[in-house]
């Protein structure tokens, strides 16, 4: 446990660092799967539209420092690709 004033500061604010990061997190992990959910079910218009809303949510979880860049980008490459391949 924290001994200091300062530790315990960092520790407060450590704890409410990760919530918001824990959640946002989440929020780009969703539109993920709403991707892969659209890409299963077979529909190209849905996917493209789920696309298009997980894009900027996985940038925005790189701008924050939750994702790294190569995997926001390894990630969307994918699922471009996925769509893509649809018939």
């Amino acid at each position: 446990m924290a001994q200091h004033k300062s530790a315990e500061k960092r520790a407060r604010q450590t704890k409410k660092r990760t919530d918001v990061n824990r959640a946002r997190r989440t929020v780009a992990r969703s539109a993920v799967k709403k991707v892969e959910t659209a890409i299963s079910s077979g529909d190209k218009a849905a996917a493209q539209a789920a696309i298009k809303l997980a894009q900027p949510e996985l940038d925005k979880s790189v701008s924050k420092g939750v994702v790294k860049k190569g995997t926001a980008s390894r990630k969307l490459s994918r699922l471009n690709a996925r769509v893509k391949a649809m018939a």
